[in-house]
């Protein structure tokens, strides 16, 4: 027979169990929500993330002062910020123009500032380079007479700047791209970016003392990639400084096209997103299906009820709806990296 001690400590035991088992159960959500978000958090947000990404995050920095000019019938775009420390001269890809790197002002009404390019030169006047943009003289680049004329305008802009003590460095897009990995056998860069391009290097030789060569691309595009990889070892064994940047896809969300372009206002964007949701144009974690180029996301919107989007915001929101898929697009949200990439190669 139990005394009154010992029956008591009998009646609680069986009682520690199911209270162990609760605290162990609190514990295992407690950890697992704590993965999950951290997961969340970091997985699907491109590099530096898009919370500090927004088209106006310059605004107290820097303004858009740019001059603009013709020389013998090529268009030129430039601003210099007080106290330049380098030159940067931007490429844009085929149908691209010198105008969508700049907002529109009264010295240039053409202007268009398209979201990407408007924030590589924002980010470039903040960290005090002059910019200089080039048209190419048809849709695309070419390689011959061009390459001659864009290497006499950008000598002759130095010069007549007084800059040509400060260090040129060249990023270009897609034909931009291209062209800038031919005139880097021209101009003395003292590195160069190529973005979404794997440059023409198995068309030309490679002078020595090319200059450091940072790839920025986009992954999901295979044969590029390959391309890029073979180019890389190629340039690292003629004693190259080589590097890449990947940039993946990631998920719209209902603000993602009003924090990236000026003059779209949360409603439509967030109408916008759910039109897309409803069509089946992003899955449901809000990716992407196709390139924005092969999304009807235009018929779609014409035959919705939403209020009709300003006729030069199209473009805009075809550029964002292809960076997120990530596949061919200029892009803006690597520019921390690829600035520090030029001033770690500056003398």
């Amino acid at each position: 027979m139990l005394n009154r001690g010992t029956r008591s400590k009998a009646w609680l035991a069986p009682q520690k169990c199911p209270v162990m088992v609760q605290v162990m159960f609190l514990v295992s959500v407690i950890v697992a929500l704590m993965l999950f978000f951290h997961k969340t958090d970091e997985n699907p947000i491109p590099v530096n993330g898009l919370r500090n990404q927004k088209w106006n995050r310059f605004e107290s920095l820097v303004q858009f002062n740019s001059e603009r000019e013709f020389r013998n019938g090529t268009d030129l775009i430039w601003q210099i910020p007080d106290s330049p420390k380098a030159v940067l001269f931007l490429a844009h890809g085929c149908s691209g123009r010198a105008v969508n790197f700049w907002d529109r002002s009264s010295k240039c009404p053409e202007c268009v500032g398209l979201p990407e390019e408007r924030l590589i030169t924002l980010h470039a006047l903040a960290r005090k380079y002059a910019v200089l943009t080039i048209s190419s003289a048809g849709k695309c680049w070419t390689f011959g007479k061009e390459r001659l004329i864009v290497e006499d305008i950008i000598r002759w802009w130095v010069k007549r700047q007084k800059l040509h003590k400060l260090p040129l460095v060249a990023l270009g897009a897609s034909s931009g791209g291209y062209f800038v990995s031919a005139l880097a056998n021209d101009l003395k860069f003292s590195s160069i970016t190529l973005m979404i391009a794997e440059g023409i290097f198995d068309q030309m030789d490679i002078i020595e003392g090319y200059p450091p060569t940072l790839f920025v691309h986009m992954p999901k595009d295979v044969h590029r990639q390959q391309k890029i990889t073979e180019f890389m070892e190629d340039l690292r064994n003629k004693v190259v400084d080589v590097s890449e940047i990947e940039c993946m896809e990631f998920p719209l969300s209902p603000t993602y096209l009003s924090d990236r372009i000026p003059g779209l206002d949360q409603i439509v964007s967030s109408r916008l997103f759910n039109l897309f949701k409803e069509k089946g144009f992003v899955d449901e974690n809000g990716y992407m299906k196709r390139d924005g180029r092969a999304t009807r996301w235009r018929e779609a919107l014409r035959e919705s009820n939403i209020p009709l989007l300003k006729k030069e915001l199209e473009h805009p929101v075809q550029e964002e709806l292809n960076l997120a898929f990530a596949y061919h697009e200029m892009t803006s949200l690597q520019s921390e990296q690829i600035f520090n990439w030029f001033e770690s190669h500056m003398t």
